[in-house]
């Protein structure tokens, strides 16, 4: 008999089985008595020595995080150290340069290190498909959807970015904007960028307006002096733009300096809108009306899903709710 055995038995995952068994918080009282109930009608008992061989074999969870300048996973990190350390797990950081390839980067770090667990901060779904097959540990890609991927090690938490860029675009169409500009990442197909692309064309073909990518649209990376750049060419070309949507708060912090620098306020000339409601959007002058993606519910979910599937669970893939914060940087026309 082993921990699949006593979790048929008893009723419950074989997630929350193996905390009773590792005596670990996280696990309802009555949950708790029925699994060792179990456990004591079948005469199982834990093989301590295994566990203690396995346990010194692996090392912590493992983080890898795409991107030194992303404020997002810079706020879902601590929430994620917490919510495992409250399982006495650790986790490990490790930061990735945007160019970087990061399930290569954990394919390495599994061959020295045997994390127990991983959870990928970012990360592009094609670089999976190719990859991850050479990947064993349990881990979960944040941000971004593995549902297609089909690995049952590889879970997912992400919101709806298609359905939350259209909220944005709907927002300033019903402020009476009608020629919004767009600036933010690139149309690489199933990144996060071309999903908020996808959401931002939508939201105005169902208006009757077709989003002009030559026109109306300048790509850049998500970093503060990147958004300042892409603002500045998109303002040389379109002189008649009432709004902009930036697909991260960090291209929207830098638009907001680029436009200060041509002599133009945020709500007055144009207005704005950004993307992740990082920590700094509520002090930035004005605030930044944008799309909250909550960094707690993220980490919360995350670090659960990952556990359970270190307890053996199947891969599962969870979209939370986004919401549209209003503040400062959107006036009506």
């Amino acid at each position: 008999m082993d921990i699949r055995d006593i979790a048929a038995a008893s009723g419950y995952g074989v997630g929350t089985v193996s905390r009773v068994i590792n005596n670990q918080p996280n696990v309802s009282d009555r949950a708790r008595k029925r699994i060792l109930a179990v456990m004591a009608e079948c005469g199982y008992e834990p093989n301590s020595n295994a566990r203690y061989l396995k346990m010194r074999s692996q090392t912590p969870i493992t983080a890898f995080v795409m991107g030194v300048g992303n404020r997002l996973f810079d706020d879902i990190i601590g929430p994620l150290q917490a919510a495992l350390a409250a399982a006495d797990e650790e986790m490990a950081v490790t930061y990735l340069d945007d160019d970087s390839r990061e399930v290569h980067a954990a394919i390495d770090y599994q061959q020295t290190r045997r994390p127990k667990g991983m959870v990928f901060l970012g990360g592009e779904p094609r670089y999976f498909r190719e990859s991850f097959h050479e990947i064993e540990a349990p881990c979960v890609l944040v941000t971004n959807s593995a549902a297609d991927l089909g690995f049952d090690n590889l879970s997912s938490v992400t919101i709806d970015n298609e359905a939350a860029a259209a909220r944005a675009v709907e927002h300033l169409w019903e402020r009476g904007h009608r020629r919004i500009g767009v600036i933010g990442g690139d149309r690489a197909e199933n990144s996060i960028s071309s999903q908020r692309l996808r959401g931002a064309e939508r939201a105005l073909r169902e208006r009757g307006v077709e989003l002009d990518f030559e026109r109306d649209y300048e790509p850049c990376a998500f970093l503060e002096d990147a958004g300042y750049n892409a603002a500045r060419r998109l303002l040389e070309r379109t002189s008649d733009l009432t709004a902009v949507f930036a697909l991260g708060d960090v291209i929207a912090f830098g638009a907001l300096r680029a436009l200060a620098d041509q002599g133009l306020s945020v709500p007055g000339d144009i207005s704005l809108v950004g993307f992740d409601d990082t920590s700094f959007s509520q002090f930035s002058v004005p605030r930044i009306t944008t799309i909250r993606q909550s960094a707690e519910l993220l980490a919360e979910r995350s670090a659960q899903i990952l556990l359970d599937g270190m307890g053996g669970s199947p891969a599962v893939h969870e979209v939370v709710p986004f919401q549209l914060i209003e503040r400062e940087s959107v006036r009506s026309i």
